[in-house]
């Protein structure tokens, strides 16, 4: 199970951290990633950091704002956000991967966890 938390609302050019804690046996095994949906859209994909945290993967979007890190010891995934923009606004989801990689389409995650909303003021 993946438990997603740190969400809220924040105004254009603040910061936030998100957290993914997981239980079970199959964090420290998999690669973990970060989605969006905003409303009205589809979900797409933030971020992606692999089993060891050695290799990393980002959207256009957020490269360069957004960093992706991972604690194997506490099994948590975290996303910080900075310099945060309306457009960032959307509910924001965690997932483990079915591999040990990093990937980019959510057809490579099977499992998800339940989503925290970010919501960005101008």
């Amino acid at each position: 199970q993946l438990q997603a938390s740190g969400g809220g609302l924040v105004q254009a050019g603040g910061s936030l951290r998100l957290s993914c804690a997981a239980s079970g046996r199959t964090f420290s095994s998999r690669g973990m990633g970060w989605f969006r949906q905003a409303p009205g859209k589809e979900r797409e994909f933030v971020a992606a950091i692999s089993r060891s945290g050695g290799s990393t993967y980002y959207a256009d979007s957020v490269k360069g704002r957004f960093t992706i890190s991972r604690d194997n010891t506490k099994s948590t995934v975290y996303l910080q956000m900075n310099n945060l923009k309306p457009e960032d606004t959307a509910v924001y989801y965690c997932a483990a991967g079915r591999t040990m990689l990093v990937a980019a389409t959510s057809s490579e995650y099977d499992y998800w966890g339940q989503g925290t909303l970010v919501t960005v003021s101008s």
